[in-house]
């Protein structure tokens, strides 16, 4: 990390801030036995879930997986929050009929949250935060939330974006109108620019006139090209860089203190 913006620090220096190693903590690259002291640092996890869904024309499958799981990965090095592999393939279905999108039914979303928080529970787990790379993936979260603060007593959990850290407006995806449905726009392709070049065809990206709607569509309703967003040939790796580093400084000081909060005492 540079310091490209207001918000951006050298990794190192926001580690030493946060408490961090510096380095992603990979709960899958931890042997059995040192699970126990790693949890009892805080009892706290990151599960990154994604989506394998079409970008557009110009960009991979895997962007909300690849973007997201960046972000968790940085976030877990300047924390010392361990990360778990990512659930790589989200709630996709309203992607319609372009070609090569991986989907799971919000049941089967919910079903495997719940497997993966009662195993992680197992393992002395108490602070459970899910980040989202994509937005359909909400409510199946959502719900997840709800029957794992029910079936345990003594767990805290929070569902959030890779995004949800800092106000909406901030974000510079030069997408005007439309909630949810922007999608492989300026702000994505930028930062994949960043991450992930060699997976970005700039040769073939192509904008759409985002339109204001009441209504929520399934993408391949309201987009012929997959993109919904203005200036998408504007992208650059510069611009995502300032956004992926405003993602991961901004969420990881939320987290920071978030997993040293103290429980509110019930009162009268």
């Amino acid at each position: 990390m540079t310091d490209a913006s207001p918000d951006s620090l050298d990794i190192r220096d926001l580690a030493a801030e946060l408490g961090g190693p510096g380095v992603p903590v990979r709960w899958e690259e931890m042997s059995w036995p040192q699970i126990p002291a790693l949890v009892e640092h805080h009892r706290a996890v990151i599960i990154p879930i994604g989506a394998i869904e079409q970008h557009g024309p110009h960009l991979p499958m895997n962007v909300d997986t690849e973007i997201d799981m960046a972000v968790a990965e940085a976030v877990s090095a300047v924390t010392g929050i361990p990360t778990i592999p990512p659930v790589s393939v989200g709630v996709s279905a309203s992607h319609g009929d372009f070609a090569g999108t991986l989907t799971l039914r919000p049941e089967t979303l919910i079903a495997i949250m719940e497997d993966l928080t009662d195993s992680l529970y197992r393992s002395g787990v108490r602070q459970f935060i899910f980040m989202s790379g994509h937005m359909w993936n909400i409510g199946a979260l959502d719900v997840s939330l709800e029957k794992l603060r029910t079936r345990y007593d003594d767990v805290r959990a929070r569902s959030i974006g890779y995004v949800s850290m800092y106000p909406g407006p901030e974000v510079d995806g030069h997408v005007q109108y439309g909630r949810g449905l922007m999608h492989a726009n300026f702000f994505e392709t930028s930062v994949m620019l960043h991450l992930r070049p060699e997976l970005v065809d700039m040769s073939r990206a192509t904008s759409h006139l985002d339109v204001d709607s009441f209504w929520d569509y399934r993408m391949d309703q309201v987009s012929d090209s997959g993109v919904w967003g203005r200036d998408v040939e504007q992208a650059s790796a510069e611009h995502g860089r300032d956004e992926f580093e405003r993602c991961v400084v901004r969420t990881a000081r939320a987290l920071a203190a978030a997993i040293r909060e103290p429980q509110p005492e019930p009162t009268r």
